[in-house]
């Protein structure tokens, strides 16, 4: 399979039509789209670490959640990070492709990977403003919230997750995988009990009480970094024949 076909592939499952309009996405660099697709090397980031992988190891595409340029490059030089990761792709003939928020959205993408590991059933989208990236389920029995909050940390390999109390049992979860503070208030409205997203801020934790619902932020790598099992099943349904490697790209600690 060439490096255009498995684009295509990915496009058609992955459509760009579910994308935000603020986003960008989609073949991030490709110095050859003509050339055989033999390797691919998966990560949520395309990190610098991530990108001297795959020239040092002979992948051929790097295949990612985050997008590679998400703002516009003013100059293409090594003075910018993102620039200099992009011109080493190129150089080194390797390709980058990302789906951003249409992986969010679409059916068996980022949000529904999340919820199907945490259990939740009869699981349908929810939207702030029309886009319908995050999801909504119901669990199978009420569980209190500490016990909730240690099976988001289980199932998302997070070290730590924040939780704001609003003293009501867990049963109908709202989530949205990586920054999903602005979604809090949608997530509410669709009758949500407790809201899951990566990161929120430190008003709506403090608020929770008083707005009825609990809040989870478990980290925005965490709540994300499952959907690279589901990049490499697609990648092995395109064929079957190509190596995949699934990385971690998290360059964050916890001291």
């Amino acid at each position: 399979m060439k490096i255009q076909e498995l684009y295509y592939f990915l496009n058609e499952r992955i459509p760009e039509s579910l994308s935000c309009e603020w986003d960008n996405d989609g073949l991030m660099c490709c110095p050859d789209g003509s050339r055989e697709v033999h390797r691919v090397l998966i990560a949520l980031d395309i990190t610098a670490a991530i990108a001297e992988r795959a020239i040092n190891e002979g992948y051929d595409v790097i295949l990612s959640h985050h997008p590679l340029i998400f703002r516009p490059l003013k100059a293409l030089n090594d003075s910018d990070p993102v620039a200099k990761k992009t011109l080493r792709l190129l150089l080194s003939g390797v390709t980058a492709m990302s789906f951003h928020t249409r992986l969010d959205a679409v059916v068996g993408g980022v949000n529904d990977t999340l919820a199907a590991a945490l259990g939740l059933l009869e699981v349908v989208p929810f939207a702030e403003n029309g886009e319908e990236i995050g999801r909504i389920g119901e669990l199978k029995d009420v569980m209190t919230l500490d016990d909730f909050a240690a099976r988001v940390k289980s199932v998302t390999g997070a070290p730590y997750v924040q939780v704001a109390d609003a003293g009501v049992p867990v049963r109908r979860v709202a989530l949205l995988g990586g920054g999903g503070a602005s979604d809090a208030d949608a997530a509410k409205a669709a009758g949500a009990d407790t809201y899951l997203t990566g990161e929120l801020k430190h008003n709506q934790l403090t608020d929770a009480p008083e707005n009825g619902m609990n809040l989870i932020a478990a980290g925005h790598f965490y709540t994300e970094d499952l959907v690279c099992r589901r990049l490499a099943e697609l990648v092995a349904e395109a064929d079957p024949k190509i190596e995949i490697t699934v990385a971690n790209s998290n360059a964050v600690r916890f001291i």
